[in-house]
């Protein structure tokens, strides 16, 4: 990895950590639904120049089925959710269970694509759970409380994403990222209008929570993606996803700068299980076997 993409790595990672702060900041206003209506709309106008100019519209004709589950389960309900879940918790701790997504994805490539389970990506399956359970116990106690619902909810999206990924894996095999990002956010705007005149905010759209939204389509959306479809042509998928690893440390700088967050020991600890055990499933962390002599 030479500077440059070291460089657009941590860019990466900064502006996606930094969603879940304007998610913070504009979910309380606007609501998480029309929020994330305008978010995907956003998204797929600064997206679709780019599909055009690389004429990738008929692959988003082709394949419009498998692009539209993906809008569905990558974008309208995992952003809704997380959305959701920062009306209660901090956008530091929305962004560390948006972590375990690689975790639910190895998961779910066990249980349906039958992927076989190493022992090593077991264990990071229980490591990265227990880092979950770590930050149910931070919140004091057990309780099916407003932070308890929000928590699943970030999980929820999370496994959403998960799915995603194996889905995009099993059935869009050789379709332009460019298609599958553009489409689906075309689709997860598509899918929210219906809602939108029961959840439209009812009084003005401060400058700050609109500001916030226009950031969270154009930057952490539609510039997000093209970074990341930069790094995974030059660096390949499996080092790309390593801007993981970076989100939750970005999430919890932008809260603590911008939203005065406080950082307990407990989100420290679960951040710190739920990474490790995300290395172990996605096969960063490698243990050699251990060769006995005769």
């Amino acid at each position: 990895m030479n500077l440059s993409q070291l460089i657009q790595l941590i860019s990466l990672a900064a502006i996606w950590g930094a969603s879940f702060m304007f998610m913070r900041i504009a979910a309380p206003e606007i609501g998480p639904v029309a929020l994330i209506a305008m978010r995907a709309a956003i998204g797929f106008i600064a997206l679709l120049p780019f599909l055009l100019m690389y004429k990738g519209v008929r692959d988003v004709v082709n394949n419009w089925l498998g692009i539209f589950i993906v809008g569905i389960t990558n974008t309208a309900i995992p952003f809704l959710l997380l959305a959701y879940a920062t009306l209660t918790l901090s956008a530091g701790l929305t962004s560390i269970l948006n972590a375990t997504a690689p975790i639910f994805a190895g998961l779910v490539a066990f249980i349906w694509l039958k992927e076989r389970l190493t022992f090593i990506k077991t264990a990071g399956l229980i490591v990265g759970f227990s880092g979950v359970l770590v930050l149910f116990v931070g919140k004091g106690d057990l309780s099916f409380d407003d932070t308890a619902i929000a928590i699943i909810a970030g999980l929820i999206a999370a496994l959403n994403y998960g799915f995603a990924a194996c889905y995009t894996k099993k059935k869009l095999t050789g379709v332009s990222s460019l298609a599958i990002a553009t489409g689906s956010q075309f689709f997860a705007a598509v899918v929210y209008i219906p809602f939108l005149p029961a959840t439209w905010p009812s009084a003005p759209i401060s400058d700050l929570a609109m500001y916030s939204t226009l950031t969270l389509g154009a930057v952490c959306t539609a510039l997000a993606y093209i970074l990341y479809f930069r790094l995974i042509a030059s660096l390949g998928p499996e080092k790309a996803i390593t801007v993981a690893y970076l989100i939750p440390v970005f999430g919890i700088i932008w809260g603590v700068l911008f939203l005065q967050e406080l950082v307990t020991l407990s989100m420290l600890m679960g951040a710190a299980l739920i990474l490790f055990g995300v290395s172990m499933t996605t096969g960063m962390l490698k243990v050699k076997p251990v060769r006995v002599k005769d």
